[in-house]
């Protein structure tokens, strides 16, 4: 067979190639289908003309609705992946932790916060801000977004550091350990550094998560990118194009963060395999020195 096989499964013949082939083409006919279909409504319904789309020709559209949604989730993503690295950090070595109740302590966050919906830490960080803290005005949501953003993808930080450092080497613990650090500081010196650098693409490919879940803060009055196009597509009363536009620049955004968690990738492998040694060459070594051949008697040399 050509396919290599995979440890999950045997590689496919060329009868299972063809069904496979077969089922392809007919999927994607049906998404076509049903994509045609989609766009003929909405062009029913007069939301492709020109009167519709007419509004981002407008320098105000972009500089009053479209460009501060934009920075706005931008902020509440920057903020939340700063002190989610942060707490993943800190709670991944919690979890590694030697002393018991650290490590049940963070096992138990890491393990609520991920089984809890974002939106509802969201919705929980905007009311404890707003009665518990007295919080108001435009910073209470910004403070809602962050705060579930960062509970949530710290905690799988932490996960992601923590299976980093189970997937090093043990003998990485154990030369640390035998140069006489303390298990604390082999964790933060030896493990922890190899961890992260294996871990690094999926961290930033968690910025796409981060970026793409901001969206919620639409549900507590964040200004962000979906409700500033919403009140864009009130005043304008072109709900579809804008919308168009908006997953337009969503995607585009991941598109470039997914292309960075690649290009890292890359780097990382190729640091891991070193720089390619150059062909050794005999001609210029001695005979008595060369590979295989006889040592030579003295003063033959």
């Amino acid at each position: 067979m050509s396919a290599e096989a995979s440890v999950l499964f045997d590689a496919p013949g060329p009868k299972a190639r063809a069904r496979h082939r077969i089922v392809a083409i007919v999927g994607g006919l049906v998404i076509l289908a049903l994509l045609y279909l989609l766009v003929r409504a909405l062009a029913t319904k007069g939301q492709f003309t020109g009167d519709k789309w007419a509004p981002f020709l407008d320098p105000v559209t972009w500089t009053s609705y479209l460009l501060p949604g934009l920075q706005a989730t931008l902020v509440a993503a920057f903020f939340s992946i700063i002190l989610a690295i942060i707490g993943g950090i800190l709670l991944g070595m919690g979890r590694l932790s030697q002393l018991r109740p650290v490590r049940v302590a963070c096992g138990a966050f890491v393990e609520f916060f991920r089984a809890v919906p974002v939106l509802m830490m969201m919705l929980f960080a905007y009311y404890l801000f707003l009665f518990g803290f007295q919080i108001s005005g435009e910073a209470l949501p910004l403070y809602g977004v962050v705060a579930g953003l960062t509970f949530y993808n710290s905690s799988v930080i932490a996960e992601l550091i923590r299976s980093g450092v189970g997937s090093l080497p043990k003998g990485q613990r154990e030369a640390g350990l035998a140069i006489g650090l303390t298990s604390f500081a082999t964790l933060r010196l030896v493990l922890l550094p190899q961890a992260i650098t294996l871990m690094l693409p999926s961290i930033v490919s968690q910025l796409v998560v981060v970026l793409k879940d901001s969206a919620l803060g639409f549900l507590i009055l964040y200004p962000e990118l979906v409700r500033s196009g919403q009140t864009l597509a009130s005043l304008q009363g072109n709900l579809i194009p804008t919308f168009i536009v908006i997953a337009a620049i969503f995607i585009i955004i991941n598109y470039l963060l997914t292309r960075l968690a690649n290009y890292l990738e890359r780097r990382l492998q190729a640091r891991k395999r070193g720089p390619k040694q150059p062909p050794l060459d005999t001609t210029m070594i001695s005979p008595s020195l060369a590979p295989g051949g006889a040592l030579a008697a003295p003063g033959q040399t």
